[in-house]
This record gives C-alpha cells, sequence and structure tokens, in this order.
C-alpha cells in the first residue's frame, strides 16, 4: 500500500480524528489547488469541480463535517471506500 493509499484510507476510517495537515495533503492527491484563504482557513478548488474544499484549523485538526466532504470526494475521485 502506497503513502496516497494509506493516508485516504486513515482519513476514511476516522473522520473524527482528520488532523489540518491530512486533510490538505490529501485534497492536493485528489487534484484540488489550494486557492487561498485567511487565518486558520485554507480553501481548495479543482477545475470541472463545482463543490470546493474549505478546512478551518481547530487545534491542528479539521471539523467532522469538513472530514465529511474530503470523504465524499476521496470517493468521487479516488475509488477509497471506508
Amino acid at each position: 500500500m502506497n503513502s496516497k493509499t494509506k493516508l485516504l484510507h486513515a482519513i476514511t476510517s476516522n473522520p473524527q480524528q482528520v488532523r489540518f495537515a491530512q486533510a490538505c495533503k490529501a485534497a492536493e492527491l485528489l487534484g484540488f489547488i489550494h486557492h487561498g484563504g485567511k487565518g486558520s482557513h485554507k480553501a481548495f478548488a479543482k477545475a470541472g469541480e463545482p463543490a470546493g474544499l474549505n478546512y478551518q484549523d481547530r487545534d491542528g485538526f479539521v471539523p467532522p463535517y469538513q472530514a465529511r466532504q474530503l470523504i465524499e470526494m476521496i470517493r468521487k475521485y479516488a475509488g477509497a471506500t471506508e
């Protein structure tokens, strides 16, 4: 299992404990590009994808609803399952 697969599997396996840095790395691995953000926020967008990803750093983790949005994109673009 390569590092990309391990990261995406770790996120889908435990959406309550997704680190901010992991979420940002996963977005980039899925083809999303960082498009700014202010303070503790980072926004990502992908050409052809109407929904963007926006992460908020809360003590090193992203909120669970943002992790669920990321998992939807993982399933859509990487075919990963829980």
